[in-house]
Parts: C-alpha cells; structure tokens; sequence
C-alpha cells in the first residue's frame, strides 16, 4: 500500500487548541509554514490523523483542511510551487543517541 503527501493548514480560534493541533501534527509531519504541515501517510496513517484531529477541534468554530498531492514517488513530487524562496522538501533524521 503506497503512501501518498497531504498538506494540512487550520484555522484554529483558540490558542490552547492551536497549539494542542500543532503539536499532534508535528508527531506526523514536516512544519511548513504558520498552520501548515506537509504529512506522508499511508491509509490507515490518514484515518488514525483524521480521528484524531477530530477530537482536538471545536468543530463550529475550528478548521482543518487535508490536501491530497497523490502519491509519495509520483504526482506529489511536482505538486508544489513556491513563488519567492525556493520551497525545499524538508528531510527528516533519526538521531539515535
């Protein structure tokens, strides 16, 4: 089962909730920019974030969207642009001490 890249932004009104998200997202994904993470996810991977983010949001006042770019090794790869500084895929490293 491949794993495909999705972009998630939120607009989250509250600053504990905010931070809560953030921090769930970090143990999935890349940080971006300001509410925007870049996660690689296989399909069981995209439910289990999906549940929980919903249990993170206050949902009539909270936004989380998930942008499917496709798969890791095909479409995703040319899916995005940077106008400006040059978007770089951050690499992530184990550091094993």
């Amino acid at each position: 089962m491949g794993r495909h890249v999705y972009i998630v932004s939120y607009d989250i009104a509250d600053d504990r909730r905010r931070t809560r998200v953030y921090q769930y997202l970090r143990g999935w994904g890349d940080h971006l920019q300001w509410s925007v993470f870049r996660l690689v996810l296989s399909n069981p991977d995209v439910a289990r974030v999906r549940a929980g983010l919903h249990g993170l949001v206050q949902h009539r006042e909270d936004q989380v969207i998930l942008f499917n770019l496709g798969p890791e090794e095909g479409r995703a790869l040319g899916s995005v642009e940077s106008i400006g500084v040059p978007y770089t895929h951050p690499e992530r490293h184990a550091i094993v001490v």
